[in-house]
């Protein structure tokens, strides 16, 4: 059974989400601000969040960045902002998606089910050139789990840091130009533009290198996208 984490201070919409959380078969905890959020995330360890944007001690943004960095936990974003603006700093911030208020709870519950799909490990499937592990470097992901170990330890990256990662690790000879990588990660119906990808791309080489400001992994190709660096196997 799959574990969601619902921080949100109004108590109905807490109460409701709950409910219809419930029916679908979810394990569900509750929290009313940011603090205790983060007691859950360490207590009951979801496997997703829904996070409200304004809390009464925490920015929600703030929040989704902690919720990330420390866990690697997927974040769906609920707030009553409905301007872009907001919808594509909470994306690049790390959610994996933004869900307006009022929401129609059929909306709600099929969003929770795509970005829980995006986590879910390939199965049973026969090993083949698109479930072995793939390494360059210290590197090494499996496609399977979406287990991502540099020298033996796990780090933690979202859905759309990862996708990234292996797009370059499958083809390390390719350059991928923002559109290519904007495409194949947020897809045709995105809302944002290119600056997704180089802040996504600012976030993974946070995680994922010794030097971020001098990066061996990810490469900028300047005038044309990103390459993967490093010894490639």
């Amino acid at each position: 059974m799959k574990k969601i984490l619902v921080i949100d201070d109004e108590f109905a919409i807490r109460d409701l989400i709950e409910l219809v959380l419930k029916r679908e078969n979810y394990h569900v905890k509750t929290a009313e601000n940011g603090r205790a959020g983060l007691r859950e995330l360490d207590s009951f360890r979801p496997d997703l969040v829904l996070l409200d944007l304004m809390l009464p001690d925490y920015s929600g943004y703030d929040l989704c960045k902690e919720i990330v960095r420390k866990s690697g936990t997927p974040v769906i974003m609920l707030s009553a902002k409905n301007e872009p603006i907001d919808k594509v700093l909470g994306l690049e911030l790390g959610a994996e998606d933004y869900i307006t208020k009022p929401f129609d709870n059929r909306e709600l519950t099929a969003r929770i089910k795509v970005v829980l799909r995006r986590y879910e490990p390939n199965g049973r499937q026969a090993e083949n050139d698109e479930t072995k592990q793939i390494m360059c470097g210290e590197l090494a992901i499996n496609p399977e789990t979406k287990v991502v170990l540099k020298n033996g330890s796990r780090i933690f990256l979202t859905a759309k840091e990862y996708k990234i990662l292996e797009t370059l690790l499958r083809k390390p000879k390719k350059i991928f130009t923002r559109d290519e990588l904007l495409e194949i990660v947020w897809g045709y119906d995105y809302l944002g533009d290119s600056r997704s990808v180089d802040m996504t791309i600012m976030r993974l080489r946070k995680k994922l290198e010794d030097d971020a400001e001098m990066p061996k992994y990810i490469k900028t190709v300047y005038g044309f996208g990103y390459q993967l660096g490093g010894d490639s196997a």
